[in-house]
């Protein structure tokens, strides 16, 4: 199951959401909103099949119109440990998705764009293809190896996260490392270029996010 959660931030274009929809079919892909993201969703002319959060964004109407058109409703105390993005992640895994792109997680307030990247993390998503998706950028992690799909000239970067990430190996970038350390704190992979469609990255140990900036605009 694939599933496409909205949250409040920036979106990528219409023409972006439509080819993630794959031209409007929906059958296997839920639509998740994450409280606010409910109206970058329906801005966008789609209709959540659950809108999950204390939902303190929506207005009385808002969440009658959504129910109206058959959209479940999961909703939350306000004092709560987890953010409305957060519950969106964890009811997307515990549902059976096997891939998750989140729409809508970056921009305006750093700390929560910081914190929504870092919920990439999340050991329910182990194993899940979970991607955070803006216009031309996206960003998902590495454990283990991963391909990552694109165009020669399409920048990535490999950041360490939660600590120093060794044995890092790969194959099809301009700058390559073959069983290098990259550091926590330290900026080396950034900037990198895809010199193929596909470039394979292996790490012995550790974690790392990617980055990839497409320069067609995907």
């Amino acid at each position: 199951m694939r599933a496409i959660i909205f949250a409040n931030g920036e979106l990528p274009g219409p023409q972006g959401i439509k080819k993630l929809l794959h031209s409007g079919d929906r059958d296997g892909v839920a639509i998740i909103a994450a409280d606010g993201g409910t109206h970058r969703a329906l801005a966008a002319g789609v209709t959540p099949d659950v809108v999950i959060g204390d939902l303190d964004s929506l207005s009385p109407e808002t969440q009658a119109r959504v129910e109206a058109a058959g959209a479940q409703i999961v909703r939350f105390s306000p004092r709560k440990d987890e953010t409305d993005l957060e519950l969106a992640l964890l009811y997307a895994a515990r549902g059976g998705a096997t891939e998750i792109t989140i729409l809508g997680a970056l921009g305006g307030r750093l700390d929560q764009t910081l914190a929504n990247v870092l919920l990439l993390a999340l050991p329910e998503l182990k194993g899940i293809d979970a991607r955070i998706v803006e216009g031309a950028q996206e960003a998902f992690l590495i454990h283990g190896k991963a391909t990552i799909d694109g165009a020669p000239g399409d920048t990535v970067s490999l950041i360490p996260l939660g600590g120093d990430v060794e044995g890092v190996t790969t194959d099809g970038l301009e700058w390559p490392l073959d069983e290098d350390a990259l550091r926590f704190g330290l900026a080396r992979g950034v900037s990198n270029v895809l010199i193929t469609k596909q470039a394979r990255v292996r790490v012995r140990q550790g974690m790392l996010l990617c980055t990839v900036i497409h320069k067609s605009g995907k």
